[in-house]
């Protein structure tokens, strides 16, 4: 089986993208799988391809993470980060962070250089700085998309809810090295106009994220309140333990989260071998894989589209039906 590794796969967020915005999303997604993948190709870890792949989705003002994150209720950015580690169980997460170009890879810091799992707001700061993290002035991860939401989201008829379910776009990647390893990593802004302090399943263990070589790995995206409550990437790979394939595995989590708390949401899952699915429940999920020199991708249900990882125009490619 070791002809499918290594394999990467990426997610840029669960929920509605407007038109105007999905192309740059699946342009994300690809090149972030390909950079993932370039890492892997080189003999990095599945850990460095997955950091390396959120990284490049923090960086990307289109997704809701990094330097699209939204806004909470005060106009402020809020972060949280997960990293895991299949083959030890290590993991490190943020939360609540700001000033911070890549969470994501403080959260690595905070598995390898701490013995906790999880750092929170000033906390976690003190840490970054501790550690040589260059802070960055909270101007430099705001767009002006993420303002005009906030604004529109405070106006006295708006619907909250409605914008919240708009486009919840955490950004994730899971990803198996050569030898077999499994890692996630998962980042996110949060939800529109949320509570300050406000902290969803992202950096919890077994909610935003989980890897364990024995199982599979899983990146989670949606509603976060719903994933928490259903601890979504650790069903999932149970549902795995039980002789479930990749895709059924993520269904099953998914429906189950739907049909008990109402949420909505996506995951991208790999086993050890190499099978890897990129499943949602929402209208859309961004999402990219690179496996065996070729790019997969898609951004709507049944959605496949296939091409040479060295083509970088997303135009010309191949259809596979999805189902």
């Amino acid at each position: 089986m070791t002809d499918m590794l290594p394999v990467v796969v990426v997610h840029g967020g669960a929920g509605h993208i407007p038109k105007e915005r999905s192309e740059r999303s699946t342009e994300g997604v690809c090149s972030a799988a390909r950079a993932g993948y370039i890492i892997l190709q080189g003999g990095g870890s599945s850990m460095d391809a997955v950091v390396g792949a959120v990284t490049e989705l923090e960086n990307n003002p289109n997704f809701n993470a990094g330097c699209g994150s939204v806004l909470n209720v005060k106009g402020d950015v809020e972060m949280d980060a997960i990293v895991m580690d299949g083959k030890s169980l290590g993991s490190g997460a943020v939360s609540a962070v700001r000033n911070i170009a890549n969470p994501i890879q403080l959260a690595r810091l905070v598995m390898d250089k701490t013995s906790h799992v999880c750092l929170t707001a000033e906390g976690a700061g003190q840490f970054a700085r501790s550690m040589g993290v260059p802070e960055v002035p909270q101007e430099s991860l705001i767009t002006e998309y993420s303002r005009m939401r906030w604004k529109k989201n405070l106006e006295p008829e708006a619907n909250p809810v409605e914008f919240q379910m708009g486009k919840m776009g955490t950004v994730g990647a899971v990803a198996v090295d050569s030898e077999g390893n499994v890692a996630c990593a998962t980042s996110t802004g949060g939800i529109l106009n949320k509570m300050e302090g406000r902290v969803g399943d992202t950096p919890c263990v077994g909610c935003g994220g989980y890897a364990d070589n024995s199982s599979g790995a899983v990146s989670t995206t949606g509603h976060g309140e719903a994933i928490m409550k259903v601890i979504l990437a650790r069903l999932i790979l149970f549902h795995m333990e039980q002789g479930q394939s990749v895709e059924a595995a993520s269904d099953l989590g998914l429906a189950y989260m739907k049909s008990r708390v109402d949420g909505l949401g996506g995951v991208v899952t790999v086993d050890p071998q190499g099978h890897w699915a990129a499943r949602f429940s929402s209208g859309q999920m961004a999402w990219a894989a690179a496996q065996k020199d070729t790019l997969h991708y898609g951004l709507y249900t049944g959605e496949h589209f296939t091409q040479s990882i060295d083509e970088t125009d997303t135009k010309h490619n191949s259809h596979i039906p999805m189902f």
